[in-house]
């Protein structure tokens, strides 16, 4: 695994001389990365392009990357794609509110009542399963994927080591999916 990790970043460095190698670390991981991206937006044609958006920036700030304790090429990477994925949900957030300040007649026949009933509903769904979920599980969600922290900021105000702070929203995750199953 260290091997693969090594050279997935040999390869972006590689890519900086012959961008054709950049082409391998998509094959590798444009499936994963669309995955999380779907995950994040709920929409495939978005999730394609955040990938493509991301990849991208990965590439354009190749020189950037600097291989950190804890931190590889591929944590990086998805790094990358979930702020990608976070920053277009919150713009089609802020876009969904700007309908709602218009007059029910000038949405209705746009069809677009139906997406902010689903949209008030999935929030009204996800506040609800928030709420559920213990102070501890709930304040490292919050942090990570609402204010945007970093694993290393959220860890230092908890006062927890990197790897409980990765198991505590792995056990949120997993309740949030049982509580959906529950909705």
């Amino acid at each position: 695994m260290i091997e693969s990790l090594k050279l997935d970043e040999e390869i972006l460095a590689a890519s900086l001389d012959d961008p054709g190698q950049f082409a391998l670390l998509v094959e590798k991981y444009q499936r994963p990365f669309l995955r999380v991206a779907y995950g994040v937006v709920r929409n495939p044609q978005e999730a394609e392009d955040i990938v493509q958006e991301a990849f991208c920036d990965m590439y354009r700030n190749a020189t950037k990357f600097k291989k950190q304790e804890g931190a590889s090429f591929k944590s990086w990477a998805y790094r990358v794609v979930i702020n990608k994925a976070i920053s277009h949900y919150r713009k089609l957030k802020r876009e969904r509110e700007r309908f709602t300040l218009l007059e029910p007649d000038h949405y209705e026949n746009l069809g677009v009542d139906e997406v902010l009933s689903s949209a008030l509903d999935q929030k009204m769904t996800a506040e609800k399963m928030l709420d559920r979920l213990p102070a501890d599980l709930r304040r490292v969600v919050e942090a990570y994927y609402i204010e945007d922290k970093s694993y290393a900021d959220i860890a230092r105000e908890e006062n927890l080591s990197l790897s409980t702070l990765k198991m505590r929203l792995f056990r949120a995750k997993r309740m949030m999916k049982e509580f959906a199953l529950t909705v």
